[in-house]
């Protein structure tokens, strides 16, 4: 099934290669809207169905990111497909060089179950502005939304163009031994290795978007309040199933009651005394996850950690309240696993120049936050340390700036997505050379007096 589908979409590379220009990726793109829009009922019901996800949360994180990621798409293709012009070095006088785009062929997004809607289609969004075919693999462990994908885009998109293949482990595996020009792949660390070895064998590019264990830090001049609302936020939105999301916190020891105090204000400001019954908050994916996060609560408490906030969960409606607490340490599995869920570990300090040492001895997250006024020590943690991003006095929200590259470095990711930048990773940037009035030739064998006299002159004027 797999090696079908993927025949017919290099059978409709080939067939385009010189007929899929601006205004038929244009067409494309706004029938991918015009789908989405319509489809807006069931878009909300199948995410409910997954995750639980609340109605607003869903427009919001779901689908927003990928209408806009087409708005702008549609606003700036013209530029980004253009053929530039280079200017030439002192070298290469009487050549003319310009860049031309184009697309990479046929290529492979593999989407994640956390945020299953948007992850699909946001690459796909980038694949189709570069010109390419696509195989969509969604996540089998959000169903209804994997399924919902696959109507979707038969419904908007002509079949030799995307097509959605749905499957577990044993799909992804097949699919993954077939020769794509790029493969764009969400999830794990741990699945991305299996995926970069994979297209390995292939010599298919990756982009690589991973996650880890993106750290915080609140300073003794934050803004207690608004760091409290946006931790609250950034944690807890989608239960914590998000790739950037706030993993443990750094706080100072000073203001680290305070803190707590108003972090604990804001979990109930925004899902009430009864998280369970609030609208507002998501559930686990599966019991399986849901069995690990209780595991990794039980097993910090257990060594000593605090529980301040939360711990209760029901595994039948894989609800796990919101959870802070206090004095994990670093042999804790806690502290060692990337979390993926509404527990967060507020970790007091003494010395900003420690936290950083640890922070930089780690691997590099997909993204780090710092809430402070002082502007030396927000200059201090950016020019100290190493992530995807770096947001000052917010969370999460740089994912949706696409005139920003979204992506990680070393274990969080490969490459970068979004805008431009997701174009980019979709296309390839080919050099085109024109000899027009180069003297090139004095300088090609047989080398006499003349060209050896040239060849140090122009040592001299370039070397």
């Amino acid at each position: 099934m797999s090696a079908e589908v993927f025949a017919q979409l290099a059978a409709g590379n080939a067939a385009r290669r010189t007929g899929f220009g601006v205004p038929e990726r244009r067409a494309a793109l706004t029938a991918l809207a015009a789908a989405i829009r319509a489809h807006q009922g069931e878009i909300l019901a199948a995410l409910a169905a997954d995750l639980g996800k609340p109605e607003v949360e869903t427009r919001l994180t779901e689908i927003l990111p990928v209408l806009a990621e087409i708005r702008h798409s549609l606003r700036h293709l013209k530029r980004w497909t253009r053929v530039r012009r280079v200017r030439p070095t002192l070298a290469m006088l009487g050549t003319r060089a310009t860049i031309r785009p184009e697309p990479k062929g046929t290529v492979l997004i593999v989407a994640p179950w956390n945020y299953p809607f948007s992850l699909a289609l946001g690459p796909l969004v980038s694949a189709l502005a570069a010109g390419n075919a696509a195989v969509v693999k969604p996540s089998e462990l959000a169903p209804a939304t994997s399924a919902l994908l696959a109507r979707l885009v038969a419904a908007s998109c002509a079949p030799d163009l995307v097509a959605v293949v749905e499957g577990g482990v044993e799909t992804s595996t097949e699919l993954l031994a077939l020769p794509f020009d790029h493969i764009f792949f969400t999830g794990s660390p741990a699945v991305g290795r299996v995926v970069m070895a994979a297209a390995a064998k292939t010599l298919a590019s990756v982009t690589l978007e991973l996650g880890g264990k993106s750290p915080v830090i609140v300073g003794p001049g934050a803004d207690l309040k608004r760091t409290a609302r946006a931790l609250a936020w950034g944690k807890f939105a989608n239960a914590g199933q998000t790739c950037i999301a706030p993993d443990h916190v750094f706080v100072a020891r000073a203001v680290e009651g305070d803190f707590l105090a108003a972090l604990r204000a804001e979990i109930a400001r925004m899902y009430g005394g009864d998280p369970q019954g609030s609208r507002s908050f998501a559930r686990i994916v599966n019991t399986r996850h849901f069995a690990r996060l209780k595991a990794l609560i039980e097993g910090a408490t257990a060594a000593g950690a605090t529980l301040v906030e939360g711990g209760a969960g029901d595994a039948g409606t894989r609800y796990l309240a919101p959870t802070v607490l206090t004095g994990t340490t670093g042999e804790m599995a806690i502290s060692r696993e990337e979390i993926f869920g509404p527990v967060l570990p507020v970790i007091a300090y003494d010395d900003l120049d420690a936290v950083l040492e640890e922070i930089s001895a780690g691997e590099k997250p997909l993204a780090l936050y710092v809430f402070e006024r002082d502007r030396e020590v927000i200059a201090k943690v950016q020019a100290a340390t190493s992530s995807g991003a770096v947001g000052v006095n917010i969370t999460l929200a740089h994912y949706l700036h696409l005139n920003l590259p979204f992506g990680g470095i070393g274990n969080s990711g490969l490459g970068a997505a979004h805008g431009e930048w997701g174009f980019r990773a979709f296309s390839h940037e080919k050099p085109v050379l024109e000899d027009r009035f180069s003297s090139l030739s004095l300088l090609m064998p047989p080398y006499t007096g003349l060209s050896a006299r040239l060849a140090r002159l122009v040592q001299r004027l370039i070397g």
